[in-house]
């Protein structure tokens, strides 16, 4: 077994300079903000699916069966005590989940997902029965029933052999649920209409606040870099015109502090615009540990005395390679110093020390985060 950091190798000067910041285009206020009492709810439910050739629950999932004696006792079909006949394989218990839109009215229908609860192959070929969606009160809002559209698929041989594209056991139900009960809203009522801002500024606070009172006067407060209260026209529709309107003025967005945003999982290395380095020194070396496993085996002597023997024996090696110093001039751009290391051959992990190191020295003019 071999486990290695690969050396990162002396970086050749750069010619670097700290670039003007372009300043951010204005954007549309809709894009910026969200409206209190207009948003979405999400809804979740449980339910079987039938029609499965086989590839339901096993007779494990005790769900399962359960779900379905309980459903024929609704239709006065009453099964024996123990029987096994609601165990059967064409059956599968699943959660059911959807997204109530803002204002949704009665009888309009949403999309809802279906996932596999148990032990099932797929839900290929399957129908969700009658399924009530409730959100976390408790209550019923939405009424869920269709076939069930699988992207995935599996298929087994006799040998054990098998194959599986996507995910078989999760589908979905385009307008598979019909909205039975509205969710209420202030929206209309409230005297003013509060706007949320997407990610906190308090600079983007100021001029949506500045740029409303410019357009309609006096009418925009703010007390913190989140919300701007909105005094708003009481008649519905006006009320509606008026946001309409808001969501369409254009605002300058305010400076954010520059980011590096590093997936550990997957290696990925996001840098924002605007990040920089202060002078620094890096040394990052190479560990290369060798352990190799070989066996001795000795054998009985001449006159067959002695038994036939076999001892491992390992061996580790621990090689340091040499390491090298190399150093930036100031205002160097971090996304110019991670390309170039990314051109040496370091791995993520070589790149998510130095990151690390340069971020506890207080070198990186940002915000390190890692997910």
């Amino acid at each position: 077994m071999t486990t290695m950091l690969r050396p990162l190798l002396l970086l050749s000067t750069l010619l670097l300079g700290l670039a003007p910041q372009a300043a951010l285009p204005a954007q549309n206020l809709r894009n910026l903000v969200q409206i209190e009492g207009v948003r979405e709810n999400q809804l979740i439910g449980y339910g079987i699916v039938v029609g499965l050739a086989g590839s339901g629950d096993s007779t494990q999932v005790r769900s399962a069966g359960q779900s379905v004696t309980n459903m024929l006792k609704q239709f006065d079909v009453k099964l024996p005590e123990g029987s096994n006949a609601a165990k059967t394989k064409n059956v599968a218990t699943v959660m059911v989940s959807a997204v109530f839109p803002p204002g949704y009215r009665k009888g309009q229908t949403i999309d809802v997902n279906v996932s596999s609860l148990g032990d099932a192959k797929s839900l290929r070929g399957g129908v969700l029965l009658l399924a009530p969606l409730r959100a976390a009160n408790g209550d019923t809002y939405a009424l869920a029933q269709g076939n069930v559209v699988v992207g995935g698929l599996s298929a087994q041989g006799a040998s054990g052999s098998s194959v599986t594209v996507n995910t078989p056991t999760a589908g979905r139900i385009p307008n598979g649920a019909t909205i039975e009960r509205e969710i209420e809203t202030d929206f209309d009522t409230r005297p003013t209409v509060r706007l949320s801002l997407r990610r906190p500024n308090f600079q983007t606070a100021t001029n949506i606040v500045d740029t409303i009172n410019r357009r309609f006067g006096s009418i925009a407060t703010t007390t913190d870099a989140t919300s701007i209260e909105v005094q708003a026209p009481a008649n519905p529709t006006q009320r509606v015109a008026f946001v309409a309107r808001l969501q369409a003025l254009n605002i300058d967005v305010g400076d954010e502090v520059p980011k590096v945003i590093f997936n550990s999982k997957t290696g990925t290395v996001v840098i924002s615009q605007g990040v920089t380095v202060r002078p620094a020194a890096v040394s990052h070396g190479s560990l290369k540990v060798v352990i190799s496993e070989s066996s001795q085996v000795s054998q009985p002597n001449s006159l067959g005395r002695g038994e036939t023997m076999v001892t491992p024996q390992s061996r580790v090696q621990v090689e340091q390679g040499n390491s090298r110093m190399f150093r930036w001039p100031p205002s160097a751009k971090l996304q110019t110093i991670i390309d170039t290391i990314n051109s040496t051959g370091a791995t993520p992990d070589d790149i998510m020390a130095i990151l690390q190191a340069l971020d506890q020295a207080g070198a990186i003019n940002g915000e390190l985060i890692v997910i």
